[in-house]
């Protein structure tokens, strides 16, 4: 069976310094990761951040060590400047839910919860 993607959600974040925008696409997925099970992706400027079991299953082993129930994607996220990023989450609630956070510098941070179709 083919890996079927399903729009959740699209939007995007207005940068009135420069008239650029953060675009971000939000999908279900009925296939990913190595046991094909159902996921979501997010993608923004160019880059997929993939919710599916296995991997969600070792951040909130991560999350556990921590002791946090808001666990950030430091390495998914894009965040080389304090006044413009975009910060990926797993939040360890239940249903857990993957949460992304966009900021540009002329923005207030936009902040949008995604709940995942699997328990870990």
């Amino acid at each position: 069976m083919a890996n079927v993607k399903t729009v959740i959600d699209q939007w995007s974040v207005k940068d009135l310094e420069d008239n650029s925008s953060i675009n971000v696409t939000v999908e279900g997925c009925t296939e990913l990761g190595n046991n094909s099970q159902p996921g979501i992706q997010i993608l923004s400027m160019g880059q997929f951040v993939t919710y599916e079991p296995n991997i969600v299953e070792q951040w909130a082993y991560k999350a556990g060590k921590q002791s946090v129930t808001e666990y950030f994607l430091e390495d998914k996220s894009w965040t080389y400047h304090q006044d413009q990023y975009i910060k990926y989450y797993l939040l360890l609630e239940s249903p857990l839910k993957a949460r992304i956070v966009v900021k540009t510098r002329s923005s207030k941070p936009i902040t949008k919860d995604y709940e995942l179709p699997f328990e870990v």
